[in-house]
């Protein structure tokens, strides 16, 4: 009994081997049959080896098998191509309606001009200088970069091109017209301007410095420097440590400290032939500039190192004073130096290599 029935079974399958067989044999005979046939075979295949994937969810088809099967698709007849889509999800049908739908109706309403010319925006070697001077420099601004960058490359950008540089590369209007301080050093005769601050040693011990600058260029006179109290004497040798080998000016403005009432003091500027100015008493936007300085000294590089000594505070304020003066830009120069050098050339931004300032605290761009 169990013989007949798989005798029955066998001899049924060997029909319809021959019927399969007699019927690829017709399709060959046709035009273009040699080419579904194989197509047919290759999805067919293709697909129980997706199928027999060890998984127990539905197949992942990767990009091979998606570009095996759109190949295979091209040579076959579309009934026999729905009797071969065993691997076609529901989903799959209704993301590539959706992605149908939506390409149709971006071609419909969409603008005609494909190709209209726009900004070609900063080339690569642009985009890596204003990365690795924001990287060497962390604490510079958008408008600082942009600045230094035309200084140095001699290249217009602007500082909004820095900010969408940095976002993409990196996880103020002026007045309407000059204060009476800039009015001043227009004159014949240049105005200077100094002031005291108070600074603390890596011991704690307490430091006094006097900045003197020009309030017309911009540029920072110099420094003197004295270490506890201060009276007339060391106030008068502060001031002439900071001016030495200078031209002196015809006036200098300074507040109201009461460090400025010694008779040493003024007996020491009517020596120097020097006018005092005073600016207007409980107002420090009276005197701007050199307050302004205080805080760049301050912020970008007081708060960002230590020093031992007296000797060792001058020498530092010394090399800051020469990267201040001849490598930073500033926003009220509108982006040049307070000593700008006497050829104003720029250099190339494919050949370049970077120079060190305050100990390596800030670098900027050199010709190589």
């Amino acid at each position: 009994m169990f013989y007949g029935a798989w005798y029955h079974a066998r001899m049924r399958d060997l029909v319809i081997l021959f019927v399969h067989l007699m019927v690829i044999v017709v399709r060959l005979t046709r035009p273009g049959g040699l080419r579904s046939v194989v197509a047919e075979s290759v999805l067919v295949k293709h697909q129980l080896q997706i199928l027999n994937r060890g998984r127990k969810r539905a197949p992942n088809l990767r990009a091979t098998d998606r570009i095996i099967v759109g190949l295979c698709a091209l040579f076959m007849r579309r009934a026999r191509l729905l009797r071969s889509a065993i691997t076609l999800k529901p989903s799959t049908l209704l993301h590539l309606q959706n992605v149908l739908k939506k390409r149709k109706y971006r071609m419909l309403f969409s603008a005609k001009l494909r190709h209209r010319p726009g900004p070609t925006g900063p080339n690569k070697e642009l985009i890596a200088a204003v990365v690795e001077m924001k990287r060497r420099n962390s604490n510079w601004g958008c408008p600082r970069i942009a600045q230094q960058i035309t200084l140095v490359f001699g290249v217009e950008i602007d500082k909004d091109v820095v900010r969408r540089i940095l976002s993409a590369h990196c996880p103020p209007d002026s007045g309407l017209g000059p204060s009476w301080l800039t009015f001043l050093g227009h004159m014949k005769d240049s105005l200077w301007s100094c002031d005291l601050f108070r600074c603390e040693s890596a011991t704690l011990r307490t430091h006094w410095v006097l900045v003197v600058m020009d309030q017309f260029t911009r540029r920072l006179i110099g420094f003197g420097v004295h270490g506890g109290i201060v009276n007339g004497v060391a106030l008068c040798r502060m001031f002439n440590q900071a001016i030495s080998r200078q031209s002196l000016p015809k006036y200098l403005s300074s507040d109201h400290d009461p460090l400025y009432r010694f008779h040493q003091w003024q007996a020491n500027l009517r020596v120097l032939e020097v006018t005092e100015i005073k600016t207007v008493p409980y107002v420090p936007l009276s005197h701007p500039f050199v307050e302004r300085l205080i805080g760049t000294i301050r912020r970008e590089y007081l708060d960002r190192m230590l020093f031992w000594t007296t000797v060792d505070l001058e020498r530092k304020l010394l090399e800051f004073q020469h990267y201040y003066n001849g490598h930073r830009s500033h926003a009220g120069l509108g982006g040049r130096l307070p000593e700008p050098s006497g050829g104003e050339s720029t250099i190339d931004l494919s050949s370049y290599r970077w120079q060190k300032h305050c100990r390596g605290l800030y670098q900027t761009p050199i010709a190589a």
